[in-house]
């Protein structure tokens, strides 16, 4: 199964897939695209940025244009729904769907959802519409697809926000939260501190954390590292940039207090890292 709509006037792109024929890399450059990767009919096993992640059944995972997805072709019982920016552009309609810090952001742990009972019938309903728009060749064929799109993100950022430690956590601190995330993926190559964010934001690093607590077990600034972590991975992986040089682009100023925060969080420095991940490859 693939099905494929392309807007003519705006280049916007929505996808919805299998992997039946072939692997995702084959049907398009996936480093452009937002994906949500629903593990639909039975445990499913992908590499997201070189690292092995086990999909249960009913779970879905959404990984932003900055992850790397590796799905070896003709797996069964998964589906994809992938999309550009210019289709369904995440940060300018997040008044929309308020997704955007929750579902899509650069962590190194990529947001998963659990579907129960009711949710899988739910989820698997909005699949037929979908596969039935897909069908539908007419003028209107890309609004009904974005108005599914959109369905689809609220339904899930409304059960992101039920898997919260506290789940009546108010509105405008989850609000905090997203915008602490947005915030960590616009400026972790040059701010590592909480203390940066929090002027930012114009809060107490100990309010920020605060609210962190109820949100989920990670620290403003776990979250901030891993951002970092994640970022140096990708480049140690998919770059032939020097150790030196990608310390530098992360906002390191000595190259040893680079390995050292890399050490810290891998036990090994980034250069026996790179040594060792090709070495898997």
């Amino acid at each position: 199964m693939n099905y494929r709509f392309t807007s003519f006037y705006t280049n916007g792109l929505f996808v919805l897939t299998d992997f039946n024929c072939a692997s995702l890399e084959e049907r398009l450059d996936t480093r452009m695209y937002y994906k949500i990767i629903w593990a639909k009919e039975t445990d499913i096993s992908l590499e997201i940025d070189g690292y092995t992640q086990t999909l249960k059944q009913n779970q879905i995972i959404f990984c932003t244009p900055v992850n790397n997805i590796t799905i070896k072709p003709f797996t069964r019982g998964v589906v994809s729904f992938i999309f550009n920016r210019e289709f369904y552009c995440i940060r300018d309609h997040d008044a929309e769907v308020s997704c955007n810090g929750l579902l899509f952001f650069g962590s190194s742990n990529s947001p998963i959802i659990t579907l129960d009972e009711k949710e899988q019938e739910s989820f698997n309903l909005l699949y037929l519409i979908l596969k039935e728009e897909f069908e539908t060749k007419d003028q209107i064929q890309g609004e009904m697809l974005l108005v599914l799109l959109k369905r689809l993100l609220i339904k899930a950022t409304r059960l992101i926000k039920g898997n919260l430690i506290q789940p009546l956590i108010k509105n405008e601190q989850l609000d905090l939260i997203r915008q602490f995330n947005l915030l960590v993926e616009m400026h972790f190559k040059t701010k590592h501190r909480v203390t940066d964010y929090a002027v930012l934001l114009e809060r107490s690093p100990k309010t920020l954390s605060n609210v962190f607590s109820k949100y989920n077990a990670k620290t403003p600034l776990k979250v901030i590292s891993e951002r970092i972590c994640l970022e140096a991975q990708r480049l140690l992986l998919f770059s032939k940039k020097s150790v030196t040089d990608i310390g530098f682009e992360l906002g390191f100023t000595d190259v040893s207090h680079f390995s050292k925060f890399f050490k810290k969080h891998y036990q090994q420095t980034p250069a026996a890292y790179r040594i060792s991940s090709q070495g898997k490859n």
